[in-house]
């Protein structure tokens, strides 16, 4: 009724970006006043078609960090992998999902994607907005104001959250921080379940710490994702985590995107940071710390039935040494990616 802030690293112009450029032009025709923003890669390197379908619609729509010249792409690896939907400053959606046909799964596309995707009310809305306003300013030099975009909010029940945003920029590290952080205040359990796993020395340490103090660590990966490169540096990578007792399991197809942490039953980390350097270091991220039994039971269930199958290292040392080559090598890269 009166503003739709919406960002998405993927946004396609498939059948359902193309529903999505509708509705937000219908919201517009209605006087919401409407942004969006689509990362500059992400999206589509020259010039999105979803971006150029919703000029033409005359949706405000910007481009986050982009250029067509490669001498004016310096930042090439800086992008808002953020996922953000926020309706009338009130109601915001937030985790994993993009805006493409591949997350339809019910549709049978040629490469299925799971996803979880969270809504949320009350105050910490306004934490998200905040987030989206910063961007946009950024994005197109406008800054967004008024109760459109920024109305008193009242408290929406008894659960206690914030927003933690990172990037390369006076954020850094703030999401690796928090994890690190969590990890070495935990009790009795980490669980956690992301589409790729390629975390840092420093919350490798982290972890394996945990485990050899006697913390349950479980951590769930794909058998297949979306980044073959990823898959085999992840196989490179993991050797001093299983030694130290974290369990990793493998999750059985579809691909899924989700990204979930909880720890001792009580804290939730849920948002579009996966567990690399890329989302820790380089991508601007949104996640959001919630303290709440109730969904970290919720959210424990979830992450216990995607444990299909537990990887040891004996199935590590069944590779090939060519295989273990390859890992390895690809390993080097980690940082970027």
């Amino acid at each position: 009724r009166r503003s739709v802030a919406l960002s998405s690293y993927i946004f396609r112009d498939d059948e359902i970006g193309q529903a999505f450029c509708a509705a937000l032009h219908a919201a517009q025709e209605r006087g919401a006043e409407t942004r969006v923003i689509l990362d500059g890669i992400g999206s589509g390197y020259f010039f999105p078609a979803a971006w150029r379908r919703l000029r033409r619609l005359g949706v405000p729509a910007g481009l986050f960090m982009h250029s067509v010249l490669p001498w004016r792409m310096p930042f090439l690896n800086l992008r808002t992998h953020k996922k953000l939907l926020i309706i009338d400053g009130r109601t915001a959606f937030t985790g994993g999902v993009n805006i493409s046909d591949g997350n339809r799964v019910r549709e049978k596309p040629a490469f299925p994607i799971r996803d979880t995707h969270f809504r949320i009310e009350g105050p910490v809305v306004e934490h998200l907005t905040q987030a989206f306003i910063a961007d946009w300013l950024f994005v197109s030099d406008e800054e967004l104001e008024g109760e459109a975009w920024l109305p008193p909010l009242e408290p929406a029940g008894a659960v206690t959250a914030r927003v933690v945003t990172s990037g390369p920029d006076a954020d850094i590290e703030k999401i690796a921080t928090v994890i690190l952080q969590v990890i070495a205040c935990a009790k009795s359990s980490i669980r956690l379940t992301t589409p790729y796993f390629l975390p840092n020395d420093l919350i490798v340490n982290a972890l394996c710490l945990a485990a050899t103090r006697g913390i349950e660590v479980d951590v769930v990966i794909p058998t297949k994702s979306d980044h073959r490169f990823v898959d085999w540096a992840t196989r490179g990578h993991i050797d001093p985590l299983l030694r130290s007792g974290v369990r990793i399991w493998i999750d059985g197809p579809p691909f899924d995107h989700s990204k979930a942490m909880t720890v001792d039953g009580q804290w939730c980390f849920i948002g579009s940071a996966n567990w690399d350097s890329r989302s820790f270091r380089l991508n601007f991220e949104l996640n959001v710390e919630v303290y709440d039994v109730p969904l970290a039971r919720t959210l424990e269930a979830f992450i216990a039935g995607k444990r299909r199958t537990r990887l040891t290292l004996d199935d590590l040392g069944a590779r090939s040494l060519p295989v273990r080559l390859r890992d390895a090598a690809v390993r080097l890269l980690l940082p970027y990616l």
